[in-house]
């Protein structure tokens, strides 16, 4: 087993409200203005109120190139991860004390929207003072999924490191991927949802010595499950173009949660002799509105059970993998009572379903 023992969030640095990108948009996307005003209610129907993006609008009205836009990337997602991992180390309402770089044994660091080698987590040994023995698996492409994967991945490790904590790592710069030359539906939903930030979790096996930092109770991961939809590449993911990358959406995603995660997380519930009813909340990437109301849908479940999903999509967007990190946040710091069970879950690029089981200890 393993325990979730402190998890944590940074903002990146403009926040906006969803209007003021809806105007933006309308002016630069590379559409003709009829079929952009029959589009211009998607912006209304995410039900998200406002967005983080590293930065300012106006520096989205020229177009970059791959080189220009990965730069930014790589320095950015330096800086956010940094400071992500700084508030989850340092976190004082679920932790005793500070816990330090070096008390890490290995780092699971998870991006989709840039390019680094080495990787983004060899900077941030330098800059955080981790010890050089601190094990390193980054992790690329998994898109939206990448949270839930991530904490998966660290369940896994710990098994068999009991002793040992783990920390994931998680930042998206989608904002990057706008392209200006791609008058695809895919690219304007892209825009109306997607948002930057990152997050990170702190993980311990179960003879972990910083259990008796946790300060509340914590989500004690059970189990972790993984599916892939077999010839399902085409669903979503980035298409590398001249300019970066360049979104793809299919309009089948509710379709497939109504569908292939429902009977995921039906296995689930069996495998873990739980009833939808039974918990209170689902700690859900919200994706989007209309997967969240397939979430919903899918379990027959009361729509409060989404709460934290929807209050993190309508603050911050979608910034894909750290977006279920800022949920399970909101929900650890408000402390649910010892035996309180959920699931962490995520969806992305593959087409792929992550889920992990949680009890609060």
């Amino acid at each position: 087993m393993a325990f979730i023992l402190s998890c944590a969030h940074h903002e990146a640095d403009y926040n906006y409200k969803q209007e003021e990108i809806q105007n933006f948009i309308q002016e630069t996307f590379p559409m003709d203005s009829g079929h952009k005003e029959r589009l211009l209610p998607v912006f209304q129907n995410t039900e998200i109120n406002n967005r983080q993006l590293a930065f300012p609008l106006q520096w989205y009205q020229t177009e970059k190139t791959l080189e220009e836009v990965n730069e930014l990337y790589c320095e950015k997602a330096i800086e956010y991860s940094e400071k992500a991992i700084m508030n989850c180390l340092r976190n004082q309402v679920l932790l005793n004390r500070p816990i330090s770089a070096s008390e890490i044994d290995h780092i699971i660091f998870i991006s989709s929207t840039g390019i680094s080698t080495p990787t983004i987590d060899a900077y941030l040994m330098d800059k955080l003072d981790f010890s050089e023995q601190t094990k390193r698996t980054p992790l690329f492409g998994l898109g939206c999924a990448g949270g839930t994967s991530g904490v998966a991945k660290g369940y896994d490790y710990l098994k068999g490191a009991p002793d040992k904590n783990v920390l994931v790592v998680c930042v998206e710069l989608c904002s990057l991927t706008f392209q200006h030359r791609d008058s695809s539906v895919s690219n304007f939903v892209g825009s109306a949802l997607f948002a930057d930030g990152a997050s990170a979790v702190l993980m311990a096996g179960e003879e972990s010595e910083l259990l008796k930092e946790k300060a509340e109770n914590a989500p004690r991961v059970l189990g972790a499950s993984t599916r892939t939809k077999p010839h399902s590449q085409s669903v979503m993911g980035w298409k590398v173009v001249n300019t970066g990358f360049e979104v793809i959406f299919k309009k089948s995603i509710p379709k497939l949660v109504r569908s292939f995660w429902k009977d995921h997380m039906k296995d689930c519930f069996l495998e873990y002799n739980v009833e939808p009813s039974e918990i209170p909340f689902i700690v859900a990437h919200p994706g989007g509105k209309k997967v969240i109301e397939a979430y919903i849908e899918s379990l027959e479940i009361d729509s409060k059970a989404l709460d934290y999903t929807k209050e993190v999509l309508s603050n911050h967007g979608n910034m894909s993998s750290p977006t279920v990190h800022f949920v399970l946040e909101r929900i650890m710091v408000n402390n649910p009572p010892q035996g309180t069970k959920s699931f962490m879950t995520s969806l992305g690029p593959g087409f792929s379903s992550e889920i992990v089981s949680l009890e609060w200890a």
